[in-house]
């Protein structure tokens, strides 16, 4: 697998994302499968079934990441937390209940932010992080990252994020998350 020169950071909307499905598909099943996370070929299956319900909110946002030759090597998406989310109930401890007030606009959930192998270390996730909150508006951002995984987690760290908790997102039987917030303002 060549290492070409990334040409292109694209953003986009929800339906864009949808026509994209298999380059996400690609750099979230290669990324994902390494430890910490473990993920198999039916997690992948699952993650991609919730795609397309997250990718039909109108406030969907991605960035994809391609190689000169359109190969992709990197994506985030996202999009700001409703008044009805679930993602505070996750939380193991419980939080004020002024810091878990959404409105729809107050906090960007940032679902998923992976780069493949090959391209790590050159500053692709960074530039994706940042194209994909430019404008957003948001005062915060929230997300999930597995502890072990010890290069997400400092980089989290060095762009602002704090830990406010930790998780478990598919029930009892799965493995703690660290909870982030980045604050905006």
């Amino acid at each position: 697998m060549a290492q070409q020169g990334i040409i292109a950071l694209e953003s986009m909307g929800g339906s864009a994302a949808a026509q994209a499905v298999d380059a996400f598909r690609l750099i979230y099943a290669e990324a994902f499968a390494e430890p910490p996370y473990n993920e198999t070929e039916d997690d992948v299956a699952a993650a991609f079934r919730r795609f397309p319900v997250q990718a039909r909110n109108r406030t969907f946002r991605a960035t994809l990441a391609r190689c000169e030759d359109g190969e992709p090597v990197g994506m985030a998406y996202g999009f700001p937390l409703g008044p009805d989310t679930g993602w505070w109930d996750e939380l193991t401890e419980p939080i004020p209940e002024d810091m878990r007030r959404e409105d729809g606009h107050r906090t960007f959930g940032l679902m998923e932010l992976a780069v493949r192998g090959p391209w790590r270390g050159r500053g692709i996730a960074r530039r994706l992080h940042e194209m994909l909150l430019d404008g957003i508006g948001a005062e915060r951002v929230l997300l999930n990252v597995h502890p072990g995984s010890k290069a997400a987690s400092a980089a989290y760290r060095a762009w602002g994020y704090r830990k406010i908790g930790e998780a478990r997102l598919w029930g009892e039987s799965a493995d703690l998350h660290d909870v982030m917030l980045l604050d905006l303002r």
